[in-house]
């Protein structure tokens, strides 16, 4: 979990996806369509992306990728990063982490 904590550690959003995922990619494009700035790391394109993958499914990720990450800290998936957009909760995360000004 070391890992994981390193790579989050100085970006306000870090999304951990795998290339082939559409759930991952759908989530990567909502948060940028609020113009966040935010990172991520395709597991499978990285050389340590199984041990990634184990350290996030340990965090309680079920399933692994998309795991979203916002102000240092684990959101969720798909379906939590879904909920707190309709319910406009989103917005204000994004904010308060830095990841957006507006």
């Amino acid at each position: 979990m070391e890992i994981i904590t390193s790579l989050v550690a100085e970006k306000p959003v870090v999304i951990f996806s795998k290339s082939t995922c559409c759930l991952s990619h759908s989530m990567t494009s909502l948060i940028r369509s609020f113009g966040a700035n935010l990172t991520v790391h395709e597991l499978d394109e990285m050389a340590n992306g199984q041990q990634i993958e184990s350290a996030l499914l340990q965090m309680g990720c079920q399933p692994s990728v998309p795991a979203v990450f916002i102000g240092k800290r684990l959101i969720g998936g798909s379906k939590k990063i879904m909920s707190l957009h309709l319910s406009n909760e989103l917005i204000p995360l994004l904010k308060n982490a830095g990841a957006i000004w507006i």
